[in-house]
């Protein structure tokens, strides 16, 4: 049985950041998934013990917050509408933490992605703990994405790269862009036209510096870029129209058609 208990402990610190609702720390955390259908029950010495892991992992990551965080932290709430709090907590509790430090370093990440937006999350019934019930709630969540494997619903904010220097204290706000992105119900079309006709372009129209290229607005290669985005944005937004005025099939009850088809000769003629 120690042995035992042993080696499961010893799996078990291997896949913390795989138990989402562990890193939290939340006691009512009882089953850990497999690949099977079941579901192995832990004991409470196990839930103590990823417990208490999962609190030392919290800590040590809170311990490498600095200015640099602290800026990513204050966009998030402030674009989002979350307390500076509750944006630290997500982050840290988000087994893709290290993407900061990656996005920091020199030549690191281009960008961090962020979703917050509703989540189906499985919590154990207390009350059923034992014989490994769950029940499943779909609740605000913010984490961090690579854009490319959760389907996007809500709200995301995003951090993007402007050189390939390392990000620092003083220059974060500098090198670093911020802007968030929504997508209300899902719709994704609506939510771009949105942020390219009323952010993006504005922006782009309002920018006096352009680099290298003097008298930028007046630049005709500037001038045919900006008329190219805002044809984009039309062309964007007749067809998010054409979509949204699509045909829609009208369900029809066939009780009244197939009543009398009684043998395969009947279904052939009604063919």
């Amino acid at each position: 049985t120690e042995s035992k208990y042993r080696r499961c402990g010893g799996d078990l610190k291997t896949r913390i950041t795989e138990l989402g609702s562990v890193v939290t720390g939340s006691p009512l955390t009882a089953v850990l998934p497999t690949t099977g259908k079941k579901s192995i029950v832990l004991s409470s010495e196990t839930r103590k013990e990823l417990a208490k892991q999962a609190k030392v992992t919290k800590e040590e990551r809170r311990a490498q917050i600095d200015e640099r965080h602290r800026y990513l932290i204050s966009r998030l709430a402030d674009g989002i509408g979350l307390s500076e709090q509750q944006v630290e907590e997500a982050i840290i509790c988000d087994d893709k933490f290290q993407l900061i430090e990656q996005f920091f370093a020199p030549n690191g990440l281009k960008k961090l992605l962020f979703f917050y937006q509703d989540v189906l999350q499985q919590k154990s019934n207390a009350s059923l703990r034992s014989d490994g019930s769950t029940t499943s709630l779909l609740q605000k969540k913010l984490f961090f994405t690579m854009g490319s494997t959760e389907n996007f619903t809500g709200i995301c904010a995003f951090f993007l790269r402007t050189s390939e220097k390392v990000i620092s204290a003083s220059n974060i706000s500098q090198e670093v862009n911020f802007g968030i992105f929504g997508c209300t119900n899902g719709n994704i079309l609506q939510g771009l036209e949105f942020f390219l006709s009323q952010i993006m372009i504005p922006a782009l129209k309002s920018q006096q510096n352009w680099g290298a290229v003097k008298e930028g607005l007046k630049n005709s290669q500037i001038q045919d870029f900006l008329y190219s985005v805002d044809k984009f944005v039309g062309t964007l937004s007749s067809s998010r129209q054409n979509i949204e005025d699509k045909i829609e099939l009208t369900k029809v009850d066939i009780d009244i058609y197939i009543s009398n088809l009684q043998n395969p000769s009947d279904y052939i003629t009604a063919g």
